[in-house]
């Protein structure tokens, strides 16, 4: 397949485009800079810019656009800034793709978790309601973004949770302190993180680029996990103790609304559509996936 992607320079993104490649599928990536390869092509979704040609002949748009969520405080203009680098861009690949005369059939639209809200110990599931505050808000209207995409494509939004990585993304500051034995539980540690290994998403894309799947996918391990299962999992791994929790109000204090959405709220998300349509996945436990983390290589 003829894959455009955008956002491909993060995390997520460079694996999955790694993995995509040696799946035998061509990857062009957007860039908002002079393209420095002939795999790259050029855009400004801030100003609605792509030029349509760019899609001609693709196959799927991978869009994976966002500022990071908890890379700095949420002031004003910081919350405004994480709607528009959502919004923008996926608006722009809709409106391209209603300029060419044959648009790619799938767009994959990256969506979060935070859609829920906070849900407390219900189970979640793609039909279950838009939640409540910033990022359930944000998310909402990123996947409606998504579905301006013309008749005829098959528009995917995957509702990704945490990803457990070797280094970076979400748990990205937690990691160091949990291998030096210095990490713990955040807030009372009852609430749901819903999880999955990066392999595993780059893996959950890709099957979804060709499966009969559309709208919402709850994209998360099937083995559910609240904070302390999971931390206790990671540092088990790791052969190292977890014992310095952070209380609630301690984060609070720290990264006001943050805190409440990104590391206290609790979304027990279930992977209704991937397992019915047949994922499989290589680190469907907490058990096997921490194994993975604390792996060399």
């Amino acid at each position: 397949m003829r894959i455009i992607m955008a956002g491909a320079s993060g995390l997520i993104g460079s694996d999955m485009a790694a993995h995509l490649r040696s799946g035998g599928h061509e990857v062009l990536r957007l860039v908002r800079r002079a393209p420095a390869s002939s795999l790259e092509r050029r855009w400004d979704p801030s100003s609605g810019e792509l030029d349509p040609a760019h899609l001609e002949g693709a196959d799927a748009v991978i869009n994976l656009s966002g500022a990071g969520i908890g890379d700095r405080p949420w002031t004003r203009g910081r919350i405004d800034e994480l709607f528009r680098s959502r919004l923008d861009p996926t608006r722009t690949l809709a409106a391209g793709m209603a300029k060419v005369d044959s648009p790619p059939k799938v767009f994959l639209s990256q969506s979060g978790s935070n859609y829920y809200g906070d849900c407390g110990t219900a189970v979640l599931r793609e039909n279950s309601p838009n939640g409540t505050g910033i990022m359930a808000r944000i998310c909402s209207e990123w996947e409606a973004a998504a579905h301006g995409a013309p008749a005829g494509v098959r528009v995917v939004t995957p509702r990704t949770g945490v990803v457990l990585s070797r280094r970076g993304g979400a748990l990205g500051r937690l990691m160091p302190l949990l291998r030096l034995g210095v990490g713990g539980p955040l807030g009372n540690g009852r609430q749901y993180w819903p999880w999955i290994t990066l392999p595993d998403v780059s893996s959950a894309f890709s099957f979804l680029l060709q499966a009969p799947v559309s709208g919402p996918v709850n994209v998360c391990a099937p083995e559910a996990a609240d904070v302390n299962a999971l931390i206790a999992g990671l540092a088990g791994a790791l052969h190292r103790p977890a014992v310095f929790r952070v209380p609630a109000p301690v984060l609070r204090l720290v990264m006001g609304k943050l805190a409440d959405e990104l590391l206290l709220g609790s979304q027990r998300m279930e992977p209704a559509v991937l397992t019915e349509a047949g994922f499989a996945w290589r680190h469907p436990g907490l058990a096997q996936a921490a194994a993975w983390v604390a792996a060399k290589d």
